[in-house]
């Protein structure tokens, strides 16, 4: 609603807003001291801050409207003098100009249907329109405010809506809004105050059509039947939320729902009424007939009372006599009971003590009994195992000598078997050579070769004893090899019965390590999710490890020596670039434990494992570690 304004000589540059309140005070004291005058007479009055080209003649509630309405206008429509001059007019107008104000408003403020043709079309329910809404183009589309700023200012100018909604179309807010307000008449009163706001500042629904050009400021009225039946998006959304109807019809529908509701209020009342009648013929009946039972009552009760005295007269003489022979029985009777509780007493005691010496001695006994069994029970089994153990240690120590011992004879085989070989050979050299020289005819050599022969065959009935002696031994050497592994596997099963601590116990070789993967997945998952994607990786790594034509193992000679090592390959480079360099080394060295302890079946195996070294354990260390555990168990 920017305009113009007309200003004395040397008011014509704005002022700042930090200075409104300053310069609202003093033009409140212009209009107080009459230097601008507001009054026409005494029905017509004049804003002296607007144009002179404009409409000057307004109601007192419209002037006073219009001065609210351009004081609280945002400072971007107005300037800020001129928000300070209608400021200053609203304060003149509701303190000083109030009290003479009375018979200037018009009719139409009591009631707003004073003036109005009841068969001009309305919008119903009340419905105004505001038009010119400022917008901007924004990424192809048209975009403005929100509905609820323009509402919180039309509430404040006291017109009341209830929702201010902007119309869009397919190129975005289209510059217009609808207003609603309530659909009594109060509603339509301030939808007609709202309209005349508009008109009084030439900013109507005629003003609009009229005007051509570029045109400032905001523009509305009431929706009439025009509005409804136009083709535009005011006349599609009008269409969509309501119909268009005739004060006359509004008032004819609300007169007969008025009239229809008189005549349900009256059918109520009249049947309300005869059930009050009935009511009051069934209340004076029941009354006169409580009144005889009370009578009746109070007779019986009169009666009853001079019955229940006689009787108490004569129960009183029997009850007294009872009385007296009861205290003397009751005497006699409390003299024996004082003579029984002091012999129950002491029985009681008696049968406590009695009670409860039998009680403990039963437990004692149990307890007893229970700790005997136990201990014969630990030193049934301690003694099993200890004999176990130390038949195993025997079996043990025995076959390590007997293994010493068969591997420096078969040493000594050996070496007597080469020896054996390399005279055979040298033998047959010397056999081939004289066989060569006795086709001379040399009898000494033929001799000679005889006695070679001879020497031969003896060399090789004694090579051919060795053979069959180191065969013996070679089968004696398995024999007691797998004595050994079964007492190994039996050790592991009974470490794995028993537990293990962090000194020997049992380790599953090639086993994968889940824990470095449930951490590296839980700084990006949740950890029920990072949980369950770990297991779902380590199931897929598992398979690797057991599938056989996966085997990124290679020997290499480092520093002289030649050394088992892992050679990265894509899987393994993706895995410590996915999941990091813990990940990694616990899928290498479960698959350098796979290929150390089960090369030939790529699964997992159990080992007794010394802990605290992180190797192999021996059959000693381990059976060790089982007395040492069972001596825990013996009781102390």
């Amino acid at each position: 609603m920017g305009s113009s304004m007309d200003h004395d000589s040397g008011e014509d540059t704005d002022i700042s807003e930090s200075e409104i309140e300053e310069y609202e005070e003093k033009s409140y004291e212009e209009l107080k001291s009459g230097k601008r005058s507001v009054k026409i007479n005494n029905e017509a009055y004049t804003c002296p801050y607007c144009p002179k080209k404009r409409k000057r003649d307004f109601m007192y509630k419209d002037l006073l409207q219009h001065a609210t309405g351009v004081g609280k206008c945002n400072s971007n429509k107005r300037s800020a003098r001129d928000i300070a001059n209608h400021l200053a007019l609203s304060k003149y107008l509701e303190r000083d100009v109030t009290a003479g104000a009375g018979p200037s408003q018009p009719a139409t403020e009591e009631n707003p249907l004073a003036d109005q043709d009841r068969d001009e079309m309305f919008v119903w329910p009340w419905v105004g329109i505001v038009v010119n809404i400022q917008t901007t183009f924004q990424e192809g589309r048209h975009v403005g405010a929100s509905g609820s700023k323009l509402r919180d200012e039309y509430i404040a100018r006291g017109f009341n809506p209830t929702r201010v909604r902007p119309l869009w179309n397919y190129q975005g807010h289209s510059g217009t809004a609808i207003v609603e307000f309530h659909k009594d008449w109060a509603g339509f009163s301030n939808a007609i105050s709202f309209e005349k706001a508009y008109e009084a500042d030439h900013h109507g629904k005629r003003d609009w059509k009229v005007s051509t050009g570029w045109r400032s400021g905001l523009y509305a009225w009431v929706a009439r039947a025009d509005d409804y039946n136009s083709d535009t998006v005011i006349g599609e959304n009008l269409r969509k939320m309501g119909d268009i109807r005739t004060i006359a019809d509004i008032m004819e529908e609300e007169a007969r729902k008025a009239s229809k509701l008189v005549v349900n209020l009256t059918s109520v009342i009249e049947a309300k009424e005869m059930y009050l009648k009935e009511m009051k013929t069934k209340f004076e009946e029941t009354s006169e007939s409580l009144n005889k039972l009370i009578k009746e009552k109070d007779r019986l009760h009169q009666t009853y009372n001079e019955e229940i005295k006689k009787m108490q007269s004569t129960t009183r003489e029997h009850f007294q006599k009872i009385f007296n022979e009861h205290e003397k029985l009751k005497t006699q009777l409390e003299t024996e009971q004082k003579e029984l509780e002091v012999r129950g007493k002491e029985l009681e005691q008696r049968e406590v003590q009695n009670e409860h010496d039998r009680r403990k001695l039963t437990e004692e006994l149990e307890q007893n009994a229970t700790q005997n069994s136990l201990v014969q029970a630990a030193t049934e089994e301690q003694r099993r195992v200890d004999a176990k153990v130390m038949k195993l240690a025997e079996q043990q120590k025995r076959q390590k000598e007997e293994l010493h011992k068969k591997i420096i004879h078969l040493e000594r085989q050996l070496d007597a078997k080469q020896a054996a070989e390399l005279e055979i050979e040298q033998l047959k050299g010397t056999l081939n050579v004289m066989k060569h020289m006795g086709d001379e005819g040399d009898l000494e050599v033929l001799k000679n070769v005889e006695d070679i022969h001879k020497k031969l065959r003896e060399k090789e009935e004694e090579f051919e004893g060795l053979e069959s002696l180191n065969q013996t031994l070679v089968v004696k050497e398995r024999k007691a090899n797998d004595e050994l592994q079964d007492a190994r596997k039996e050790l592991v099963n009974g470490l794995r019965d028993y537990g293990s601590d962090a000194y020997i116990g049992v380790k599953r070789m090639g086993e994968l390590n889940s824990k470095p993967f449930y951490e590296a997945l839980k700084k990006t998952y949740h950890e029920s999710e990072a949980e369950e994607k770990a297991s779902e990786i380590c199931s897929l790594w598992e398979e690797h490890l057991r599938d056989p034509d996966w085997h990124p193992i290679r020997v290499k000679e480092i520093d002289g020596n030649l050394q088992v090592v892992i050679v990265d390959d894509d899987k393994l480079i993706d895995l410590r670039k996915n999941y990091g360099e813990e990940a990694y080394k616990a899928v290498t060295t479960a698959k350098l434990e796979i290929n150390e302890f089960n090369p030939s079946g790529s699964y997992i195996v159990s080992e007794v494992w010394n802990f605290r070294e992180d190797r192999k354990a021996t059959l000693k260390e381990g059976v060790a570690y089982l007395l040492k555990k069972w001596r825990l168990y013996l009781p102390k």
